[in-house]
């Protein structure tokens, strides 16, 4: 499997990141998925970790109110074991706010905070967690588990990862969960919405994400907990997809109230597919969908059959797009890699058909990530993932090392039915990691960051205008500082020696 895999795989549709991907949830930012990652755990190798964040762009110094969790919506991680295009399990987050401002104060802490439950934190958050099975039952592993606050600043937080440690808590059945903010992990230079990068690769390289933070929720569950029939061994594939629901709101002056039914308003599996494979017209109809849906919608599907991405790239790049219909796209994007399904992609890897105890009538094509829960970590992950050669790496689950925009442009312009990468397009984005690095425990992402995204604008300005100054001669200094005395004193001679009038005129109010 891994020789066929390597020699004749290039994973994933078009996928990276869900950043304000449609019109609607562009409106909601709380609610809003934006990457979704789920690996087996690198240092618990018997466990899987889920990493879902949320409302992107998140500047280190918006406040007064900064960032909170939405009440009145559900936060779901979802696991497919069966390939029913159904989920078995739900993991629900539900959060409740504690404002201990009223009219007091309009400062989210009112002195530095040095532990989660400081007397100086003001705004608090905490949530239910809840654990939904195939039938509606439910669970309930954590009842009232504290929320990281937002980061405001050093000041305030003198150590912020002592009190985001403090914010992990400890599930039934040797399980971690995590709620809180995070440096933001993904990487990728996004002017690839402008005219993919303006029709000049040379002018890649910049890290669009670079200092903003996220919500984050993270999850490690022992992968028998997760797997079919309890059984990791026999069934190792999982289909995982996050989404959010949300109650209407009644708006009134000063006030807004949850009412109604819940609605489903955001969803992610693979990443990008929602900014990049549906249209426009189809973005908010994809968020409301259902992966066992997918497959009824023929629209969206002839986007996955004639992909857009490579013929814009053939507009504007002249590289000549594979020829449609894309059915090694349709094997990734629908049924998980496998030989099962009569693809092109002649190797077995991530798909729950491959799972010992599934039913192969049962099983609905369906857009999710997919992980196949056997295939052990790996000491020094291949940014490409499988297409480097690393098996545990995207589209098998993905890590937060993936490199998910070089892989996918790879992908949609035919690698994974040639066997061979493009390589007028093998630099990708010339952003191959992350700025900051990631931890190597749960929760995994990084501390958020502390300061302005313009700080490291303003500090290479500021280089940049004293190397100018360093390499000038000491003489041209020198001369230029007398050079403006002399101007200035010649300047206020000639303005002494003006008429009186004109003086005078001068004095007058505009």
């Amino acid at each position: 499997m891994g020789a066929a895999l390597v020699g004749g795989l290039v994973p994933g549709p078009a996928s990276a990141s869900s950043h304000r991907e449609a019109p609607l949830i562009a409106a909601d930012p709380t609610v809003d998925n934006t990457d979704l990652y789920a690996f087996v755990s690198p240092d618990r190798p018997d466990t899987v970790t889920v990493v879902a964040n949320y409302f992107g762009f998140q500047e280190a110094n918006g406040g007064p109110n900064f960032y909170p969790w939405a009440e009145n919506a559900r936060y779901d991680i979802n696991i497919d074991n069966d390939g029913d295009a159904k989920p078995d399990l739900i993991f629900r987050y539900t959060f409740d706010t504690d404002d201990r401002r009223k009219n007091a104060t309009f400062l989210y802490n009112n002195g530095a905070v040095t532990s989660i439950n400081d007397e100086n934190l003001l705004f608090r958050q905490n949530y239910k967690l809840e654990l939904i099975d195939m039938h509606g039952s439910s669970k309930t592993l954590l009842k009232s588990a504290r929320a990281a606050p937002s980061n405001t600043g050093p000041a305030s937080f003198p150590d912020f990862r002592t009190v985001r440690d403090q914010a992990i808590a400890k599930l039934p059945g040797d399980g971690l969960s995590y709620a809180g903010p995070a440096e933001d992990s993904f990487f990728a230079d996004l002017r690839v919405f402008d005219l993919l990068y303006g029709g000049n690769l040379s002018e890649v390289g910049q890290d669009t994400l670079r200092g903003y933070n996220v919500n984050t929720i993270a999850l490690q569950i022992p992968a028998h907990l997760l797997a079919l029939k309890g059984d990791a061994k026999r069934n190792p594939v999982l289909g995982i997809w996050a989404d959010t629901e949300r109650q209407s709101l009644k708006l009134s002056p000063g006030k807004a109230k949850a009412e109604g039914d819940f609605v489903q308003v955001s969803r992610l599996g693979n990443p990008l597919v929602n900014e990049v494979v549906a249209p426009a017209g189809l973005k908010d109809a994809f968020n409301g969908l259902t992966p066992d849906q997918d497959g009824k919608v023929k629209a969206l599907l002839d986007r996955v059959t004639t992909p857009e991405l490579p013929q814009l790239i053939e507009q504007i790049y002249k590289i000549k797009a594979p020829a449609a219909p894309r059915n090694d796209l349709v094997e990734i994007f629908l049924t998980g890699i496998t030989t099962k399904a009569g693809g092109p992609i002649k190797a077995d890897l991530n798909s729950q058909l491959n799972n010992k105890d599934v039913a192969a009538h049962m099983f609905v094509p369906s857009e999710m990530l997919r992980l196949n829960m056997s295939v052990p970590p790996t000491a020094k992950p291949n940014r490409l993932g499988v297409l480097g050669g690393d098996l545990q790496g995207f589209p098998n689950g993905r890590r937060l090392t993936d490199d998910v925009i070089d892989i996918a442009v790879q992908a949609m312009e035919g690698a994974a039915q040639s066997g061979q990468l493009v390589d007028a397009l093998a630099t990708g984005d010339k952003v191959d990691a992350n700025d900051v690095a990631f931890e190597q425990r749960f929760p995994y992402v990084a501390v958020p960051n502390n300061n302005s995204v313009n700080a490291a604008v303003e500090a290479k300005v500021e280089t940049k205008s004293a190397n100018l100054l360093a390499d000038l001669p000491a003489g041209a200094l020198v001369g230029g500082a007398l050079g403006a005395l002399v101007l200035l004193g010649g300047a206020v001679y000639l303005w002494r020696k003006r008429p009186t009038k004109a003086r005078h005129r001068s004095n007058r109010p505009f």
